[in-house]
């Protein structure tokens, strides 16, 4: 059996007083759960801190999105390479803010989602409809759609450390 991950995505949040305050709690918290993996997807800004702030803990290092390429020029991306030199060992792909505000398509997080793997990380695939399509009973068919690109563009991957989210 998996192991279950709880991980936690800052999104926008935070500074650097904050992020120690919020660490500082988590990591005393961590110490009495047993039966899972911890992690938390820090804002690109704060990865080198926070990395060295988790050396030696139970508690893993996520980036919240990466760009599909793993360099050139792309401004103001940030490629899978990047965040594995900071010791990244989860990055969020798919995030339905991504899809929706960014309007990233299912290829894009296909690609974004290889990108993660050839690079020794995990990802962390997120899934899921609008209230539109939920309303309009249209769940399974979108959740089937996402998770199909990913499985169609990655098919030679192995799958054993993926972790899928479903909204």
């Amino acid at each position: 059996m998996r192991t279950p991950l709880v991980a936690g995505n800052w999104k926008m949040h935070g500074n650097r007083a904050v992020n120690r305050v919020l660490l500082d709690a988590v990591l005393q918290g961590i110490e009495a759960v047993q039966g899972v993996e911890c992690a938390v997807c820090v804002p690109y800004p704060y990865l080198g801190e926070v990395a060295g702030r988790l050396a030696n803990t139970r508690l893993a290092l996520g980036a919240q999105n990466l760009s599909e390429h793993a360099h050139g020029a792309y401004t103001g991306e940030v490629s899978a390479p990047m965040l594995a030199e900071f010791g990244c060992r989860y990055v969020i792909v798919g995030h339905s803010e991504r899809r929706q505000i960014f309007g990233e398509c299912d290829a894009t997080v296909a690609a974004k989602f290889a990108a993660v793997l050839r690079h020794g990380m995990t990802p962390i695939l997120c899934l899921g409809e609008t209230l539109g399509e939920r309303d309009a009973g249209q769940t399974e068919k979108v959740v089937e759609r996402q998770l199909s690109a990913v499985l169609h563009c990655n098919e030679k991957n192995s799958f054993k450390e993926v972790v899928i989210l479903k909204k």
